[in-house]
């Protein structure tokens, strides 16, 4: 558990709006654009995900596309580190590593630009939620075939319901997973 506040939490959750059968029917999407648009919600997110970042001894951020992205820059930023993108299949130039996996909603391939992450980098993982784990367990396997180690997944929502822990479980060999919000 992270030292995120009860008031932070409180705050984070009441910026984040449900909207019913989007993007398919079924399907509780959890839209945290107003959390973006509110500046006191917004820096305590990025606060607290700094926090993490630096209290597990993270060298680099990598944030997973595309939500991910917004989150995890202004963390880099805020922690003093760098911030390296995972992004889908074919929307990274030049030379990249790739990982297929399974998501929610069907199939995906996610890429990583190896050169960015070296042996001695520590990386913190960052996403708005964690789902099923598809996507997050894709990027540790790419970011290990890189080279470098994990120092954890944090992300401001974790959907219990569908069981993503469980499926990261042997993919963070140890490193932690930090969710500030589990619905």
């Amino acid at each position: 558990m992270t030292s995120t506040t009860e008031s932070t939490r409180e705050l984070l959750l009441s910026r984040i709006r449900d909207v019913a059968d989007y993007p398919k029917p079924g399907v509780m999407f959890k839209d945290i654009t107003p959390l973006l648009a509110d500046p006191v919600a917004f820096t305590a997110l990025t606060d607290a995900l700094a926090e993490l970042c630096v209290r597990h001894g993270a060298t680099k951020v990598v944030g997973l596309e595309a939500r991910g992205f917004i989150l995890a820059a202004p963390v880099a930023v805020r922690a003093g580190l760098g911030f390296v993108p995972v992004r889908k299949a074919g929307k990274l130039p030049g030379a990249t590593l790739s990982q297929a996996y399974e998501l929610e909603y069907g199939t995906a391939e996610i890429e990583i630009h190896a050169e960015d992450l070296t042996a001695e980098d520590q990386i913190m993982v960052i996403d708005d939620v964690l789902a099923t784990g598809g996507t997050a367990e894709a990027s540790l396997q790419l970011i290990r075939r890189a080279g470098a180690r994990v120092a954890g997944v944090a992300v401001l929502m974790e959907l219990g319901f569908l069981d993503g822990r469980a499926r990261l479980e042997s993919g963070l060999a140890g490193a932690p997973l930090e969710a500030l919000i589990r619905v």
